[in-house]
Order: C-alpha cells, then structure tokens, then sequence
C-alpha cells in the first residue's frame, strides 16, 4: 500500500508556519547575525573597490530579514555607493514581507531593491532566453540550495556571473549537524519528490573541487529546542516534526515504525543534545564563501 505521507511543501501555509516556528525555537538567524558582525566585513572587504555602483544579487532572499543585515555591511563598508540589490524568490507571500520590511526601514536611502518572483532556475532560464548576462560584485545563496534541481549547475550559473573581486557566499546546514545524521538515515523513506533534495556543507567541497573553484569554509554553532517534539499531540510539536523530516502532518501520516525509530534517532548525541531537561537539536550551519 502506498504511504499516505506527502511533502511538507506540498501546503505552503503549513510549511511557512513550521519555517517561522523553526526560526522562532532555533539560533539559526542568531548564528547567521553574529557571522554577518564578525566576519562578512572581512569577506566583503574588496568587493566594491574603486566602484560608484555595486551589484547585490540575493538569489532566495525570503523575506529579507538577512539581507538587510548584510546590505547594512556592504553598505557601512562603501558609504559612498549606490547599492543595486536584486532578490529572486518565488513565494509572492515571502515578497510582500521583504516589502514591508524595506518599507519600515531607515537607513536604505541609497540602496535600490527589484523582485524577481522566480525561482534561482527561473531566472537562469530567463536571462538566458534574453541573452543577457549581468555581472554581480556580492551573490548569496541563504539555505536555498535543497530547493534546486541540480546543486553542482546552479552553483556553477550563479558563479559564472561574478565579477573579477566578487565573492559568492552559500549557507546552508553543516555536514556535522542533526540535518546531516537524520537525513543520511532517513531520507529514503521520507516523501521529499522532486521538490527538495538532502545536501548539505559536506557535499560542497567535492563539487567545488572538481570544478576548479577556490573557496573558504566556516562553521557556525547553532541548536533548536525540540523538546515538545515528544509530548504526543503537542501542536508546535507537530509542526516542528514536519519542519524535521519536511513531511506534512508526520506525527499522523508515518508509518509506526518509521516514527518510533526517526523519534529515538532525534534523542541521540548524533542529532541532539539533553541539557536541564530538555532536548536541543544541533542545527549548526556552514558557509561556504566562493572566489571569482
């Protein structure tokens, strides 16, 4: 008999409730924002050298809560330049948001902002139907890549575009996280399609290899509690399950079995963490930062 499990992003309300939930209980924009203090002035340092204009593209730039942390350091490190940011995101829900926030924030006079809804293979197809190529001075790719169909091809596109001091800056869940142990042993028998693929930092040095690339690796401590992930019926509960194993309705729809392994999997030191009662699951990330 067929599994009645079905992909999280199948419904799009549930999945941006579970994401915001996610965002809410994790340390995964903490972990980003203390990057983006301490060490992106670093990486932006000569992106912009010598230039009045300089190009931004935010390749899934959600609602833009990182984007505009990063566009405030690209800024303070060339307060004389326009700031060209281009976003390519295909949720009109996520657009609206970033809109808004663009809306009631200070501080932007200087920098202008375009939306692409599309998706990052989209917007390839698409310069590539109008035989245009734009050259970039800062891309980044912020926890996208599994939204892709082909990792290895949109890397390569999206470097393709950068200009001589430009840098390419990826992040996206570590190779020593719960996302990688959880994932490695379960992913088969998770309902993902077509529509999410499983990688992680540790996938990237090989691909970036092959090619040739040059590029630096960081990895930033991060932890979510899921504590109320084993109180049955629990609601946030439920939906950080189905954030987990991006299942719709998982504590439901999983097979018994399936459900008591993947549960006692996520108790273990390889995904999480016990401390003062509670369980912490190891949602470090890492960021890949690429050369021209």
């Amino acid at each position: 008999m067929a599994s009645p499990m079905r992909s999280l992003l199948a419904d799009p309300d549930r999945y941006l409730r579970s994401f915001r939930l996610f965002l809410e209980r994790s340390t995964e924009h903490q972990c980003m924002q203390e990057f983006v203090e301490r060490q992106l002035p670093e990486v932006i340092a000569s992106i912009g050298n010598g230039k009045s204009t300089i190009n931004v593209l935010s390749v899934g730039g959600g609602a833009g809560e990182m984007d505009l942390q990063i566009l405030s350091k690209i800024r303070a490190r060339y307060p004389g330049a326009t700031i060209n940011n281009e976003v390519i995101e295909p949720s009109a829900d996520q657009i609206s948001k970033y809109k808004e926030r663009v809306a009631q924030a200070s501080n932007l006079e200087n920098i202008k902002f375009t939306w692409h809804k599309e998706t990052a293979y989209e917007y390839e197809s698409r310069m590539n139907a109008e035989k245009k190529t734009k050259k970039w001075d800062f891309i980044h790719m912020i926890q996208m890549l599994y939204y892709v169909k082909d990792v290895a091809a949109t890397i390569r596109y999206f470097h393709s575009l950068l200009e001589s001091q430009a840098k390419l800056l990826i992040i996206l869940v570590s190779g020593k996280s719960g996302w990688e142990t959880l994932w490695k042993k379960y992913g088969s028998s998770l309902p993902l399609g077509d529509l999410c693929l499983y990688v992680s930092s540790a996938d990237l040095p090989r691909m970036l290899d092959s090619a040739g690339l040059k590029y630096q690796l960081y990895e930033l401590p991060s932890h979510m509690d899921i504590t109320s992930c084993f109180t049955e019926g629990d609601e946030d509960g439920e939906l950080l399950l189905d954030f987990l194993t991006e299942t719709l309705d998982f504590a439901k729809t999983a097979p018994p079995e399936l459900k008591r392994q993947l549960m006692e999997e996520l108790r273990k030191p390889g995904c999480s963490e016990n401390r003062d009662g509670k369980v912490f699951f190891n949602n470090n990330l890492g960021v890949i930062v690429i050369e021209p």
